[in-house]
């Protein structure tokens, strides 16, 4: 069971902040605009300077290059990034992606050969999910997975994560402005204050 523990962590003049999120678990992150949540991820996944211990199980962040981190510990931003003209040429191998999945999400086999300028904003952000489970991450950062997507779209999401969570024993850092999603999805839940700091939500 893979648990993501951090320790200490500071950037931007913002911590320190120290959590750890089992195998399994769903850690559910409110708070305001500007509050932060996006840099906090964005510093667990290295893509931001930080200081502080970030660890999965035994592995150090800072112990391996950050590209490999990012294979293991994948964030899922607000906004995705595709930047080759047809949709399978995004995935490493399209064809292996499970059809319950695709089902799930709302496509067919069909969308692989889709070209990305013809995708709505919901569509990308569909695909980008399944283009970052593609690549089995042991631990998910998910920033408002479901912002740009219908009631429907959003039910698939949020059963198709949460089961990957506890099916891979992979902690989730999920953010989302949704109370009511995160009481669905969250097994507990952190609120970050205007200055950064994190407090525990009430009633998760």
């Amino acid at each position: 069971m893979s648990q993501l523990i951090i320790e200490n962590l500071r950037f931007r003049d913002r911590g320190p902040y120290s959590f750890a999120i089992a195998g399994g678990e769903c850690l559910g992150l409110q708070g305001a605009s500007g509050a932060g949540k996006t840099l906090l991820l964005r510093a667990i996944v290295d893509l931001d300077p930080h200081q502080g211990s970030l660890r999965l199980d035994d592995l150090e962040c800072d112990r391996m290059p950050a590209p490999q981190w990012r294979k293991k510990v994948s964030m899922l931003p607000a906004e995705s990034c595709w930047w080759r003209d047809v949709v399978e040429d995004h995935f490493h191998d399209f064809n292996a992606i499970p059809q319950e999945h695709l089902a799930r999400l709302g496509f067919g086999p069909e969308v692989a050969g889709w070209q990305v300028s013809r995708l709505s904003t919901g569509e990308k952000q569909r695909l980008a999910i399944l283009r970052m489970l593609e690549n089995r991450p042991q631990a998910l950062l998910l920033d408002e997975p479901t912002a740009s997507l219908d009631r429907a779209n959003s039910n698939g999401v949020e059963q198709l994560l949460s089961e990957y969570g506890r099916t891979n024993n992979a902690p989730l850092l999920w953010v989302s402005h949704d109370p009511d999603q995160l009481d669905r999805v969250a097994d507990r839940c952190l609120f970050m204050q205007v200055d950064g700091s994190l407090k525990p939500c009430g009633g998760i």
